[in-house]
């Protein structure tokens, strides 16, 4: 029997808490071990107290994981449970993403009380995204459309939506199924025309790379299918440096023993956007991921960013 819980730790958002649950009742699952084997640590990150402006002007991903993984290191707790799409590229020493969720829808969601599709939005329509990739891929597609920045947690912005604030909003659709929201998404923009965001829809844990006994209760629950996806994004966000401050998209696929990989960069008003995609075996998913990155590298060429 264990003596001391279990402590996992999380932001205190609606979506976050979900998924903190979700990891609690895997765990609880694959050990036979009752809810108060666990204790939930609410962690209030930097990212939540700056609801003002884009995260891209303080300090960008890190914002969501700072305090949560000082917890980890300090040992106030002992595992760590994020939406992938928020966890930087370079973690800290000492700490690993040591297992993932099965992945969820990796779609966008369109809200809108107004139109169907976002290409069904009245000219000069206004859409409230706090994503850069968000943003840049709206423009692309309806240069007319002005879109505002829109932060605040899931709630908020469907709130703001109803209010009418904005026309319409994107939101990723695993977060709204989490959160039994699926009511709420007027329609789904497919991955060929709107390519997501690394990571988006996969819940990823951290710990602390030596901490063994975490490590054997977590590969019970461990998918190695959206690990070997999110390896794969995670590189070629790598290669592109991806901050907050970059539109990137990238969507890895698992077919069998083949992965195939498509990642895109934008310039933030949507004018001009750059793709490439490669295939390879899945073990090999890394080095496809790199190479997309290198690719998108050399086809923007040193300007591309320049004053973003």
């Amino acid at each position: 029997m264990q003596s001391n819980p279990l402590r996992i730790g999380t932001r205190g958002s609606a979506l976050a808490l979900a998924q903190a649950h979700e990891t609690r009742e895997r765990l609880m699952a694959a050990h036979g071990l009752a809810e108060e084997a666990f204790e939930i640590v609410v962690i209030k990150t930097s990212g939540d107290k700056i609801q003002d402006r884009p995260l891209s002007e303080v300090g960008g991903k890190g914002l969501f994981t700072k305090e949560i993984e000082e917890a980890l290191l300090d040992g106030r707790i002992d595992l760590a449970v994020h939406s992938s799409k928020d966890m930087p590229t370079v973690l800290p020493d000492g700490l690993a993403l040591t297992a993932f969720l099965p992945r969820e829808d990796v779609r966008d969601a369109f809200l809108s009380p107004k139109a169907k599709t976002l290409s069904d939005l009245p000219q000069g329509a206004v859409v409230g995204s706090s994503s850069l990739r968000r943003q840049a891929m709206i423009k692309r597609l309806r240069p007319d459309i002005e879109v505002v920045m829109y932060r605040g947690n899931l709630q908020t912005r469907l709130r703001k939506l109803a209010e009418g604030e904005v026309d319409a909003t994107l939101l990723a659709a695993a977060g709204l199924r989490r959160l039994g929201l699926e009511k709420e998404i007027t329609s789904l923009l497919e991955v060929d025309e709107f390519i997501p965001a690394v990571g988006q829809g996969a819940i990823c844990i951290e710990s602390r790379a030596d901490d063994e006994a975490t490590l054997q209760k977590l590969a019970a629950i461990h998918d190695p299918d959206t690990q070997v996806r999110l390896d794969a994004e995670r590189a070629f966000l790598a290669v592109l440096d991806g901050s907050c401050r970059t539109p990137i998209g990238g969507l890895a696929v698992l077919d069998g023993g083949r992965l195939h990989f498509r990642g895109i960069v934008l310039k933030p008003d949507g004018s001009e956007a750059h793709e490439a995609d490669a295939s390879g075996a899945a073990e090999d998913a890394v080095a496809i991921g790199r190479s997309v990155g290198e690719a998108l590298k050399a086809k923007m060429g040193p300007g591309f960013l320049a004053g973003h």
